[in-house]
C-alpha cells in the first residue's frame, strides 16, 4: 500500500494539489486502510487529479472501483479499495473537516514527502 500511497501523493503534488494529507485508518474502520485528502481550486483541476490518481493506481496494479461527485466539482471521491481519495474544494474541505472526523494519525508517506 505504501507504493500506491506514494504514487497517489506524487501524482497530486505534480498537479499542485493543495494540502495533501494521508491518514492510516486501519484501526478506525474496515472500509479502507488509507484515506487521502487533497484540495483542488477548480472542477477542471479536480478532473485532472482524478485522471492522475486513477492512472497511478493502474500503474500499481490497483483497479479503481468508482468515482463519485466528478460532475459537481466540490467533492470527488475516488474508491481504490484499500485507499479512498477525497478531492475537495477549499469550501467543502473547510465545511466537512474530514481531518477532524477521522482523527487518525497521518501516514508516514505524508511526512516523508514534506
Amino acid at each position: 500500500m505504501d507504493t500506491l500511497c506514494r504514487r497517489i501523493v506524487t501524482a497530486l503534488e505534480d498537479l499542485k494539489a493543495e494540502d495533501v494529507r494521508v491518514f492510516d485508518v486501519r484501526k478506525l474502520t474496515d472500509v479502507a486502510d488509507t484515506i487521502v485528502l487533497a484540495g483542488g481550486s477548480s472542477s477542471r483541476k479536480m478532473r485532472a487529479m482524478v485522471e492522475r490518481v486513477t492512472q497511478a493506481a493502474r500503474d500499481c496494479g490497483v483497479r479503481c472501483l468508482g468515482v463519485e461527485g466528478q460532475d459537481y466539482g466540490e467533492w470527488v471521491l475516488v474508491d481504490l479499495g484499500d485507499a479512498i481519495v477525497h478531492l475537495m474544494s477549499p469550501s467543502a474541505r473547510a465545511y466537512y473537516q474530514l481531518e477532524k472526523l477521522w482523527m487518525a494519525p497521518e501516514h508516514p508517506v505524508t511526512t516523508a514527502l514534506r
